[in-house]
């Protein structure tokens, strides 16, 4: 009986299985086949677009100004005619008299106009005009600014004469006109009247009238880039020179007078205060003062 049990439930179990399978095989008839399950493949994400860093605002080096420029600047010359500087000479010994005569050519030029000259001195005379004065007797080592020939002995007044100037920005740093022999030996010439001997010294006293312009400094305080000093100012108060220091940038003293890189370049022509790349050189002077041009 035990045994008949077995093999009922044996019977069973494989018409069971036999079943199944039928079943699975008719899916797969009817179904064209069980669906592979795509395989997981390994990609690469793509990176996230990033916003990129501003652009620096550090100016680079370069060998002209880089603040905009504004308009051109100006300055207007002192009229045509107007005299700007006027006295009679005469040299300690009496032997020499002249007047002289300083006008504007009206184009940032002046003449020097010379009239009555007398001398009973016996070479010939010439008149310059420098900027550090020498000494009666010394021996003149600079020939300076509109060296000019007034002549020799005279019994008259000589004829008048005239000098240019020529383009020198403004010439009142040339406080002095020295008056002095000229003769071109000392072959049987006195010692005091050799070469070059100084015969008279005598100060200039300038007088040219304030020039319109648009460039006005003002100061807008050390920062830096501009961390310098003033060491001079105009008689209103405004910014006239200005002593370079460690770090400074030409747009950054630009900037701190509220004037363009152009302007600045502009108010120093000689170059003196920097390099061909516009760099400052410390402990140099810039000048703020367009009337001082």
């Amino acid at each position: 009986m035990y045994r008949t049990n077995r093999r009922v439930r044996a019977a069973a179990a494989a018409g069971m299985l036999v079943a199944l399978v039928i079943a699975l095989s008719g899916c797969a008839l009817f179904d064209g086949g069980a669906q592979a399950k795509p395989v997981a493949r390994h990609t690469t994400a793509k990176p996230k677009p990033t916003h990129s860093a501003p652009p620096s605002t550090t100016p680079s080096a370069t060998p002209t100004p880089t603040t905009p420029p504004g308009p051109p600047p100006t300055l207007a010359p002192v009229p045509s005619g107007t005299t700007v500087a006027e006295a009679s000479v005469a040299s300690p010994k009496g032997s020499i008299h002249f007047h002289y005569r300083i006008v504007s050519n009206g184009d940032n030029t002046y003449s020097i106009q010379y009239t009555g000259f007398t001398s009973s001195v016996p070479v010939p005379i010439s008149v310059t005009l420098i900027d550090v004065p020498p000494q009666v007797g010394d021996g003149l080592t600079w020939h300076g600014v509109a060296d000019h020939a007034l002549g020799g002995p005279t019994g008259d007044a000589a004829a008048a004469s005239t000098v240019q100037l020529g383009y020198i920005g403004n010439p009142s740093y040339l406080g002095t006109l020295v008056t002095y022999s000229s003769v071109a030996s000392p072959d049987g010439v006195p010692v005091e009247l050799g070469p070059d001997k100084v015969l008279a010294v005598n100060t200039v006293r300038w007088s040219i009238p304030e020039r319109a312009t648009n460039v006005h400094p003002v100061d807008g305080g050390a920062r830096a880039g501009a961390a310098g000093s003033v060491s001079k100012t105009t008689p209103s108060g405004a910014p006239a020179r200005y002593v370079v220091a460690a770090g400074d940038t030409f747009d950054g003293v630009a900037q701190r007078f509220g004037i363009s890189s152009q302007d600045l370049l502009w108010l120093n022509p000689s170059g003196r205060a920097y390099d061909g790349g516009l760099n400052l050189l410390e402990n140099q002077s810039l000048n703020l003062d367009p009337q001082a041009l």
